[in-house]
This record gives structure tokens, C-alpha cells and sequence, in this order.
């Protein structure tokens, strides 16, 4: 699947939002080697025995969300979002890339995927 989705994301995905998702896409396979990644909901996605995070595109950023944010110790203080259950980042560029904090809320959702 993991071809099917650089596909998608390579036919329509502009430039700089396919250097965000590669560099997302480095960060979840050293913090989560274990989670798939598909096509959920119409965008890039990676599960593991649940949703772990999801990227959506607007035309002046991706948005990163994590299905169990809101369960998240957020020491970066960046994620957004008020629901019960998902939180999530606005990346621009990137360069603009956390790469600590996203990390560390990779290693979350991970955690949590397996209780």
C-alpha cells in the first residue's frame, strides 16, 4: 500500500506539501516502524491497530492529526484542537518541521495504539 500512497500523494499533492509529507512520513517509519501506511478518508494516514495520524491538505498547509491526541502529554505545546479524542499541527514548510515535538507525539500515539 505504502507505493499506492506516494502515488496519490506524488499526482496530488503540490511540491512543497510532498516535502512535508516525506519528511513525515521519515519521521513516523523511525518512531512507528510498525504502521501501515494507507489511504483513509481520502488522505494519507497510518494505523496501526487503530488510526494514528492523519494528514489533510489545505492550499497553505498540511495538518498532521493524531486520532488519540488529546490523550497526548503535550510538552511542545503545539497541538491544536478541542474534541474529545484527536489533536493536530498545521505544518507550512518543511523547514517550519518540529522534528523533536512530532516525534515525541509519534512515540504517543504509538503507546497508545497498544494498549
Amino acid at each position: 500500500m505504502t507505493g499506492d500512497v506516494v502515488a496519490y500523494v506524488n499526482a496530488n499533492f503540490e511540491r512543497h506539501h510532498r516535502e512535508i509529507f516525506e519528511c513525515l512520513r521519515e519521521l513516523m517509519g523511525q518512531n512507528a516502524p510498525h504502521a501501515r501506511l494507507v489511504i483513509s478518508r481520502g488522505s494519507p494516514a497510518w494505523t496501526g491497530r487503530s488510526l494514528l495520524a492523519i494528514i489533510s491538505r489545505s492550499k497553505t498547509h498540511l495538518t498532521l492529526a493524531f486520532g488519540r491526541g488529546a490523550a497526548f502529554t503535550d510538552r511542545h505545546n503545539l497541538l491544536e484542537g478541542t474534541g474529545k479524542t484527536t489533536r493536530h499541527i498545521k505544518i507550512k514548510t518543511a523547514e517550519g518541521i518540529n522534528k523533536q515535538a512530532i516525534a515525541d507525539y509519534i512515540r504517543q500515539a504509538t503507546e497508545l495504539d497498544l494498549r
